[in-house]
């Protein structure tokens, strides 16, 4: 799971996305308001903010370096542009690939025990 937090005066934002179910969800002050699949190398959310205006995020996929980038911009204004290197989507898949094997031979541990 990759999160981009940021605080735009009044309003805590967090954008959160799945490595590898292409869940996006963007939080404001804890609640949800914004939810869609990307299974693509860039998206964007726009919602709206407490203050009446809207900000825009933008999730990117640097080909070159594989930096996850999120920029953020209230009124068609930059006003912040967030990264998480390489290291974290490797890390994250070999978490999930280990998981995944640890489920896998308890699986076979508990039929093996049902046969006996």
């Amino acid at each position: 799971m990759i999160s981009f937090k940021y605080c735009l005066n009044q309003d805590c934002v967090e954008l959160k996305a799945s490595d590898w179910f292409g869940l996006e969800r963007v939080f404001v002050n804890g609640k949800m308001v914004s939810s869609k699949l990307n299974f693509g190398g860039q998206s964007e959310h726009s919602i709206p903010l407490h203050d009446g205006h809207r900000a825009r995020f933008q999730l990117l996929i640097d080909p070159q370096t594989e930096e996850i980038m999120c920029r953020i911009y209230k009124k068609g204004e930059l006003v912040a542009s967030l990264k998480q290197g390489k290291e974290q989507l490797h890390r994250s898949r070999a978490m999930l690939w280990q998981g995944l094997l640890g489920l896998g031979v308890l699986g076979s541990l508990l039929l093996l025990t049902m046969q006996v």
